[in-house]
This record gives C-alpha cells, structure tokens and sequence, in this order.
C-alpha cells in the first residue's frame, strides 16, 4: 500500500512542476514580448530620422516596415491582454481535502493539474502563436529597414549646389 502511496506522490509532484514549468514559461514570453515591443518603439523613431530628407520613393516603401512595426506592437502587446493561467490546486478546496484520505489528496492534486494543464495548453498556444508572429514581423521588417537605410546610404541625390558668398572684412574696413 505505502509503495503505492509514493507512486502517487511521485506522480502529484511531477505534475505540479509541469505546470510550475508551464507558468515560468509564459512569464518568460511576457518578458521577450515586452522586450521586443521596448526595441521597435526605439527603432522606429531611429529609422525614419535616418531616412529624412532621402528620395521619395524611399519615404514611401518605408510604409511597409512600419506597418510591420505596428503589427508586431499590436501582436506582442495582445500578448499581455491574454487570460491569466490556471495554477491548479486552489485554496479554496482546502476545506473540503481535509476530510479525504491522502491517497485521494493526491488524486485529487493530478486531477486539477491535468486539467490545469489542459486549459493553460489553449491559452499558451494563441500566446505563442501570436509571439511567433510579432516576432517574424519585426524580423522582416529590421531587414527591409536596414536595406532602406543601406540603399539610402548609396543613392546620391542631385541637389542644388549652395551658393557662398565670401566677405573679406580687411577691404570693408578701407
């Protein structure tokens, strides 16, 4: 009998740090979210200072790297709207485990972990996907920004050249 009770014990501890795991993990993402969002609001400004006064078509495909900025922006910061996860074993059962056996404690215990587990799973995964998303959106757009500013670099514009005018002050004063 005990030996079955250390199964049991074996099993309960293991899916309460698989859901431990599960909760680090979406913090972790949260953190790289607003990591990624913190790098393209300072990027943004940077490029399109670095692109002022360039040639018109340029200003213009610069469109589509900030749409892409703001996808990922938008993306990332849905990241944070997302559900809280379910972090199994409530406080309020508490109460009612108290009155049960420890081998139904521990039933009881990788019962609401699975299902802790299965309900995190929906959420992780649209968290993920969208992170996934926002990340492969500010990747293309770093790259078609940084092609911008290296085409920037080699085009030349024709401009007009600026007239100086030189004053010699030593024949004023004669």
């Amino acid at each position: 009998m005990e030996d079955d009770l250390r199964h049991l014990e074996f099993l309960a501890i293991n899916s309460k740090e698989i859901i431990e795991k599960q909760v680090d993990s979406y913090r972790q993402q949260h953190s790289y979210a607003g990591t990624i969002i913190g790098f393209t609001v300072l990027f943004i400004p940077f490029f399109l200072n670095s692109l002022d006064g360039s040639n018109n078509i340029l200003q213009f495909i610069t469109i589509v790297p900030i749409a892409f900025f703001i996808a990922s922006i938008l993306l990332m910061l849905s990241i944070f709207r997302g559900n809280p996860l379910d972090q199994a074993l409530s406080v309020e059962k508490y109460q009612t485990l108290i009155k049960k056996s420890y081998k139904d404690i521990l039933l009881f215990e990788m019962e609401a972990n699975k299902a802790s587990y299965t309900k995190n799973s929906i959420i992780t995964r649209k968290g993920n996907k969208r992170y996934s998303i926002g990340v492969g959106l500010t990747t293309i757009a770093i790259l078609i920004s940084i092609v911008l500013l290296l085409s920037n670099s080699f085009i030349t514009l024709k401009r007009v050249p600026t007239k100086v005018q030189i004053v010699n002050l030593m024949q004023k004063k004669l």
